[in-house]
Formats: C-alpha cells, structure tokens, sequence
C-alpha cells in the first residue's frame, strides 16, 4: 500500500527534469478543464452510486491537488504541506463545537455555525 509521501514524490517526479513532458508542460491554466473534468467523473460516479469508480476519481481529483501545489512550489508560492496545513486549521477553527466548546449540534446548527465564522473571516480578510 502506498503513502501520501509516495504519490507527493510521484508528482515531484513526473514534474521533474527526468520526468514526463506532459507533466512537465503543465500550468495552472492548463490543468483547469483536468480538474473540471475529474470532478464531473467525481459527481457521476456519486450519482451511479459507483463506489469502486468514485475511489479511482477521488484520487485523480487528489492528483491534481498535488500538481497544483507542485507547480505553486516550484514557483515559489506555496508546498504541498501549506495546503494539508491550511484545511487542518480552517477545519478545527470552523468546528469549535467539536475541537473546542464540547456541545453537540444539530446538522443545521452546525451549518449555521460554519457559514457564521466563515462570514467572520472573511471580514477579517483585507
């Protein structure tokens, strides 16, 4: 069984001078209908209720996480561990009533919640 470590050294490879033109090739921009087209792979393997599909799309859809971040890295933006960082913060700081204050809520009191603090961050935001 592979590890994350593996497939963030398998991009770092395919993008590499030793490592696949395609790969190499791509930008941002490029990428975009990739990255589009995976998620309506994601959305159809859900509606089919195609769970060995929708494994094999969820990790095209990580693949292009990485890349992404691969190329924001080489260009001096940002890494792949920025990113595991960023969603592990925003998702403690937006569950307060799980990684903090220890009440339960309901589905939508915690809806309610989320889209609460994320309106308060947002306005922190220049």
């Amino acid at each position: 069984m592979h590890t994350f470590e593996e497939l963030v050294s398998v991009v770092e490879t395919l993008r590499s001078e030793n490592g696949c033109a395609w790969d190499r090739k791509q930008t941002f921009e490029s990428l975009k209908p990739c990255l589009e087209e995976e998620t309506g792979e994601v959305l159809a393997a859900i509606d089919n209720k195609d769970m060995e599909n929708l494994c094999e799309e969820l990790g095209d859809v990580l693949f292009h996480v990485l890349i992404y971040s691969q190329i924001a890295r080489e260009q001096g933006y940002f890494r792949q561990e920025d990113v595991v960082d960023g969603i592990c913060e925003k998702m403690i700081r937006r569950h307060p009533h799980v990684f903090g204050e220890a009440r339960p809520l309901s589905p939508e009191e915690s809806l309610n919640l989320w889209k609460e603090i994320k309106k308060q961050e947002k306005a922190k935001k220049p």
